[in-house]
């Protein structure tokens, strides 16, 4: 899925949107969509929605400098190469025990280098804490792979009774504003990091 809304004078901003949750029942995806929604009416973007349920990927990793297996290496044809050519990414998570999902850092795991040097926005949701703890840790996970992660972020507090059933937040204001301020920021770094990789590729 691609939403793409930009002014013309301007290369857009490709931004992938990780749907990290793969559980039976998930409000990951009523979330994101709600988020993309959102982000649509932000001109300059280019959104490409990456769902981890669509995307199998092994827990096995190969070993330092080993290939991947045939069905791993089939999975990761269709989404490195999109992780590689966005200049952004938006991470769309919930908090499972204090944590975010398995699904979600063997994702991460899988890849390396298309995480350099780019900003890292979240979207989270989940109980009291809307899922905010699940972002602390994944900052700690993209610092250790040279992202830069934005310091807003947008949290859904309880999902299960704060999003309506077509998964609209009920507090939609507020929750836009977030989204919005998120977006701002996301921008920023993401057009001045791409502006950064261009004029010199960053080694790390």
């Amino acid at each position: 899925m691609s939403v793409t809304t930009h002014p013309a004078d301007e290369a857009p901003l490709r931004v992938a949107v990780v749907v990290g949750s793969v559980r039976q029942g998930r409000q990951g995806r009523a979330v994101a969509d709600w988020f993309l929604g959102t982000a649509a009416g932000d001109t300059g973007l280019d959104l490409d929605v990456i769902d981890l349920t669509e995307v199998d990927l092994p827990l096995v990793l190969p070993d330092w400098g080993g290939a991947p297996s045939p069905d791993a290496a089939a999975a990761l044809r269709d989404v490195s190469p999109r992780l590689a050519a966005a200049d952004a990414f938006v991470v769309v998570t919930p908090e499972y025990n204090h944590s975010f999902p398995a699904s979600l850092k063997n994702f991460i795991d899988w890849h390396h280098v298309q995480w350099r040097a780019k900003p890292v926005g979240f979207v989270s949701y989940g109980g009291l804490g809307g899922g905010l703890r699940a972002v602390e840790q994944l900052r700690l996970v993209f610092a250790e792979l040279h992202a830069t992660t934005v310091r807003d972020s947008v949290s859904l507090h309880g999902p299960w009774s704060g999003l309506d059933e077509d998964g609209t937040p009920r507090d939609a204001a507020v929750c836009a504003g977030a989204a919005k301020g998120m977006l701002g920021q996301l921008a920023w770094w993401g057009r001045a990091l791409r502006d950064a990789r261009a004029e010199r590729p960053y080694a790390g």
